[in-house]
Formats: structure tokens, C-alpha cells, sequence
């Protein structure tokens, strides 16, 4: 690998650009002083890596329900209707997610981790912070696979336009709303929500922000507040911990899209894209693919593997065991009751001080942008996020 170490941007100046969660509980700084060099041709892999799993993940889901494997990637009963009816109508528009990579660099081949499609985060990183760490080193912004921001916009006309002309969103718009929340208390949560409110405005929609706890919502009317209706209601909150945190609400979200009062985003098929397990699913449609890793609800016997819960954040209580089933690592965390996947386990690119490096492709309708974690063999929320820029060999 190579990396190019850059003057960090201070905590000052992040802070001026709305960046608060800079510094980790450890102390050390969250955004790293290195970048990751990458050539052309690397990140056209990854563009197109992510293009082609976007496709394969459809079709993935579509089995799942074709077949009824809700329970089989531990959805929560009380979400299944309104996944399916979020899936049958296209205005349910799955707005952005990110796909999180193995290798990729230095002629490693590229392997999907996971897709995180329903609340993924890194947005604010690596669609502001990576453009003014090019920026205030004096290097050219638009040498990265970064565009993120109007790749976010884009989609957002898409919630009208569809598959249509972006050039046709004032055309059709009818002066639609669309209300944003986040929980009370996460500045990390809501910072990044008011990223994507701004890029809904820049796009031409009415917009306002709550918190979730603020918001009303009525089974016959919709999604409600300060006394105004809204047409779009965007929620940074799982949908696994709606539906285990607040039942009754899944249930009143459900009958808001049965009697077609709100449209929620992202819509509730994501979480099928979201769960680990349909990582199994994708190997048993595409055996030996060579973007996949074996993947099965049960260990792998022989191999070197990683076992992960199917709905976890930050590396929580995930293991790593030798092909001898011997576990080598492990990280605590409150997901340990949860079904498992089994995953074939694929080294990480790595630096010369033994730092593994993930990739971050965000997907809005194509591959969009990229962005590096980097951290130990599990990564987790002490993980640092690392910026790129593309460079060819001389």
C-alpha cells in the first residue's frame, strides 16, 4: 500500500464545517494524517464492483421473499409486510448505502464484507471531510472517487423522476415534503441528517428536521409535525431497532405505507439487504463468485473464518476462528444473542505497521464514492477513518 501523510485538519476548522465526533474516547484523533494512494484503474474495480453486487443483492432479496427466508436472515415478524409492500412499488426508493470491501489495492482481489443499506455512516466523511483534506494540502479536490454529495442530490430527484430524466424533477414535483429525524442526543446521528436534508434541498424539495420524538404519526393520516403532513419521512434509526424498541410504531409505519400516507426512507427492504445473512444467500445463488466469500449459517469446516451477527454495528461480537476452529479473536458487544453468519475469512489490504484497510463504496443509484477504515484484524468503533486520492504509477 501506499499512503501519503497530509498536515491534518484541525479540530477547529472540522468543527466549522459542522464535524464534531473528530476525537475517539480513546483521545486520538478519528480522521487519520494519511491518505491512501489509488490509481485509475483501482477505483473503476471498485466502481464497478459495487455496481455489479447492487444487482445481485435485487435479486437476492427477491428470492428471499419469492421464498419466505424472512426469519432465515432474522427480520422481525412485525417488519415483513411492510417490507414487502416497500419492495412492490418502485416510489419506495432505496436512497444511498455503502458496501465495505476487502482488498482492492496493490492487485488484491476485491471482496464484498457487508453492505450496509439501511442506515450506513460515514457519509459526512467521506463527502465533506475528504474533499477539504485535499484541499487544505494544496492537492487537486477532484482526485478522488468521491461524488457523493451530487450523487445523494441526484437520488433525491429520483424519488420523483424514478428511472426517468433528472432534467423532468421540476416538471413533476408538486411541492412534496420531506420531513428528517434523528434520536435526540447523537450529534454524530444528526449532523450527518442535516448533511442529507441539505442535499434534499439542493435537489428542490421542501425540507424540515425533528427529532423522532417530536414527530407524530397517525395509521389513516401520515407522518406529522408541528401540525404540517409530510409526503417523505427520512429516519436514521435501523429498522431492526424500530421494530424491537418500538413495536408499536412499526405497526403504525406499516399501515402509513398500506394507506399510502408517507413514503419512508430508507424504504424497510433495505434491512434484507442489511442483514448478514443474506450473505449466505448470495453465495447459494452465486456459488464461487468472485466477489463473494463463502458464506454459510453454520461454521465452515477447514477454513479460516469470521463469525458475525446478522444485525450488529462496529465489529460488535464479532470472531475470527483458525481453520481448525480455534478462535484466534473476538470483540464483546450487546449482539450476542442474535443468529450468526459464517464467513470465509479474507485478509484485509494492509500497511507496513500491519494496519488492516477497509474499503467504503457508497452506492446512490451507481457506485458513487470510496473511503478507507482502517484499524486491527476486527474493526471497530475505534477505527479511524482514512481519506484517498487517486494517482497513477510514474
Amino acid at each position: 500500500m501506499q499512503l501519503k501523510k497530509i498536515t491534518p485538519l484541525s479540530n477547529e476548522y472540522l468543527e466549522k464545517l459542522g464535524f464534531y465526533w473528530h476525537t475517539d474516547a480513546d483521545e486520538t484523533p478519528y480522521v487519520s494524517d494519511e491518505i491512501v494512494r489509488v490509481s485509475a484503474a483501482e477505483a473503476d474495480a471498485y466502481y464497478e464492483a459495487a455496481n455489479e453486487l447492487y444487482e445481485m443483492f435485487v435479486a437476492a432479496a427477491q428470492h428471499v421473499i419469492d421464498n419466505n427466508l424472512f426469519h432465515e436472515l432474522g427480520v422481525p415478524f412485525s417488519l415483513v409486510d411492510l417490507i414487502k409492500q416497500s419492495w412492490e412499488n418502485e416510489v419506495h426508493w432505496h436512497l444511498y448505502g455503502r458496501f465495505d470491501f476487502a482488498g482492492g489495492l496493490d492487485g488484491k482481489p476485491i471482496k464484498l464484507i457487508e453492505f450496509n443499506a439501511d442506515t450506513p455512516t460515514a457519509v459526512f466523511e467521506t463527502a465533506i471531510i475528504q474533499w477539504a483534506m485535499l484541499k487544505e494540502n494544496g492537492m487537486d479536490e477532484a482526485s478522488q472517487f468521491n461524488d457523493l454529495y451530487d450523487a445523494l442530490r441526484d437520488n433525491f430527484k429520483r424519488l420523483v423522476v424514478l428511472d426517468g430524466e433528472l432534467e423532468d424533477f421540476s416538471k413533476f414535483y408538486e411541492g412534496w415534503k420531506i420531513l428528517f429525524s434523528s434520536v435526540a442526543g447523537n450529534v454524530e446521528d444528526e449532523k450527518t441528517t442535516k448533511l442529507l436534508q441539505q442535499t434534499a434541498e439542493d435537489a428542490g424539495f421542501k425540507t424540515r428536521f425533528a427529532y423522532v420524538d417530536e414527530v407524530e404519526f397517525n395509521d389513516e393520516e401520515g407522518v406529522f409535525f408541528d401540525g404540517e403532513n409530510y409526503e417523505y419521512w427520512f429516519k436514521l434509526i435501523p429498522w431492526e431497532a424500530i421494530a424491537i424498541e418500538e413495536g408499536e410504531l412499526a405497526l403504525i409505519l406499516k399501515n402509513i405505507v398500506q394507506n399510502q400516507k408517507a413514503i419512508i426512507l430508507n424504504p424497510a427492504y433495505t434491512l434484507l439487504f442489511q442483514s448478514k445473512g443474506i450473505m449466505k444467500i448470495l453465495w447459494d445463488l452465486y456459488p464461487n463468485h468472485p466477489l463473494l466469500l463463502q458464506s454459510s449459517f453454520s461454521p465452515i469446516i477447514g477454513k479460516k473464518m469470521i463469525k458475525k451477527p446478522f444485525l450488529a454495528r462496529e465489529g460488535a461480537n464479532v470472531a475470527i476462528f483458525d481453520a481448525d476452529g480455534k478462535k484466534i479473536e473476538e470483540n464483546g458487544g450487546e449482539y450476542g444473542n442474535q443468529k450468526f453468519l459464517y464467513q470465509e475469512f479474507y485478509e484485509l489490504n494492509k500497511d507496513e505497521r500491519a494496519q488492516s484497510y477497509q474499503a467504503g463504496v457508497f452506492f446512490a443509484y451507481e457506485g458513487c464514492a470510496l473511503g478507507f477504515r482502517k484499524g486491527g484484524e476486527i474493526l471497530n468503533n475505534l477505527s479511524k477513518f482514512v481519506g484517498h486520492y487517486i494517482e497513477d504509477a510514474k
